[in-house]
């Protein structure tokens, strides 16, 4: 009400339009500069990412033996591969490419996984008209959500995930402070959005939280399936610096505008 008073009174010529914004608010926050980083070309990876695979060799992956990199994609074999470097907050850019010749089905078909800190995973499966059980399908949090919508491409044609990553937190004792959350996108459409983890990923138990160290691994899943990926990068995420200067105010700021 308050506003549209000095509104029309403004319009009446009372004062003039410029008081309208005379009361600013300050946070009485102080923050640090944001870092300039150059996103690099559509896809990335940005200039400040660890790049896990850029088509060329498994040099950042443990128990790669058996995945035959080939054509700036690497196709998956026995053994799972695990990064060398480890992550905690993160943001995770990976593409991958369900065999191109359909065969099986449900979990049968394409099937691995992606898992951050190798204990969460998200499913990677063939989903393009091929039913399992939700909570397994691509893009799933394994056995605890389903993607919100199925977005999967069809068999052959890349894909993309772009997942953001909170990790869980514990006190010193063991004891869970706060849980895991994630954000995917996959192919460019939101398919998790903010979900707060309810443990870890297995398939014969309920989930549940154990306490581990503040960074881990990137773990790709070898589930029979030949799968293909490229394009891996990862970015590690921090809050901004800040230091309260001052308390919360509203103060007069007709010369600041």
């Amino acid at each position: 009400m308050r506003a549209q008073v000095l509104f029309l009174a403004a319009i009446a010529g009372l004062f003039p339009v410029s008081q309208l914004c005379a009361e600013e608010y300050l946070s009485g926050i102080e923050w640090a500069k944001p870092a300039i980083v150059d996103p690099g070309p559509p896809g990335g990876p940005p200039a400040d990412a660890v790049v896990l695979f850029d088509g060329k060799d498994m040099s950042h992956w443990n128990g790669a033996e058996n995945w035959i990199v080939k054509d700036g994609a690497v196709t998956s074999g026995k053994g799972e591969v695990e990064s060398k470097e480890v992550f905690g907050d993160c943001q995770l850019h990976l593409e991958w490419a369900e065999p191109e010749e359909v065969s099986g089905s449900g979990q049968g078909r394409g099937n691995s996984g992606v898992f951050l800190m190798g204990i969460y995973e998200v499913q990677v499966l063939d989903s393009y008209d091929n039913e399992t059980y939700f909570d397994g399908q691509c893009a799933a949090i394994y056995k605890q959500h389903p993607p919100l919508v199925n977005a999967c491409r069809k068999p052959g044609e890349w894909q993309s995930y772009d997942i953001i990553w909170t990790a869980p937190r514990f006190d010193a004792d063991g004891k869970l402070v706060s849980p895991a959350y994630i954000t995917i996108l996959q192919n460019g459409v939101l398919v998790q959005n903010h979900f707060a983890l309810e443990g870890d990923t297995p398939f014969n138990r309920p989930p549940e939280y154990k306490a581990h160290a503040d960074k881990g691994p990137i773990r790709l899943q070898y589930h029979g399936n030949s799968v293909r990926f490229r394009n891996i990068w990862v970015r590690e995420v921090k809050e901004l610096e800040h230091k309260r200067v001052d308390e919360p105010k509203v103060v007069d700021a007709s010369g600041r505008h």
